[in-house]
């Protein structure tokens, strides 16, 4: 398992156990992606300041590894509100926050992602929707994840995992 993904795992992970026991199927977004990227980034426009982020549950104070690919481009950090991971998707709620380094040293909010634990959605069942897409498996976290690219522009696609536009800098920690 690479260092990235032990990383993640040590911020995901306990959220995932953290969250409720009980199994609700999770809701699924109205079939408006557009309408839901503009109320995503109408929700998440305070959390470029990153203080406003940290006083909204996003862990912010410590600095998760920057995920990046030699080939495929960056994630950035990811920031996970452990209040949120659980079996709900909300378009306005995302579990996690990506941020890419910038010049001076600051955070850019490029991004967000949506979670589903597999011990409250199963991978065995059906994927978690929102944004009227199906999250994507993630066996080695065990969650369902959809990145979106609510604040950078991707080339690789708005729902993208990597975007080529992010850079971390240094060397590249991949997955």
């Amino acid at each position: 398992m690479s260092r990235p993904y032990r990383s993640l795992l040590a911020l995901v992970v306990p959220a995932a156990l953290a969250a409720g026991c009980a199994h609700h199927p999770p809701p699924t977004a109205g079939p408006d992606p557009a309408g839901d990227l503009e109320r995503v980034r109408t929700a998440t426009r305070p959390f470029r300041d990153t203080a406003a982020a940290h006083a909204a549950g996003y862990p912010i104070a410590t600095l998760p590894p920057c995920l990046s690919d030699a080939t495929a481009g960056g994630m950035g950090h990811h920031y996970v509100n452990r209040a949120l991971v659980d079996d709900r998707l909300e378009v306005e709620h995302p579990e996690i926050l990506l941020y890419a380094p910038a010049d001076g040293g600051k955070l850019k909010l490029v991004a967000v992602e949506y979670i589903v634990p597999y011990r409250l959605a199963p991978r065995e069942g059906d994927a978690p929707r929102i944004f009227g897409r199906a999250l994507l498996p993630t066996d080695e976290l065990k969650v369902w994840h959809l990145h979106v690219w609510a604040w950078e522009k991707n080339s690789a696609g708005l729902f993208a995992d990597w975007n080529p536009a992010v850079k971390c800098g240094g060397p590249a920690m991949g997955m």
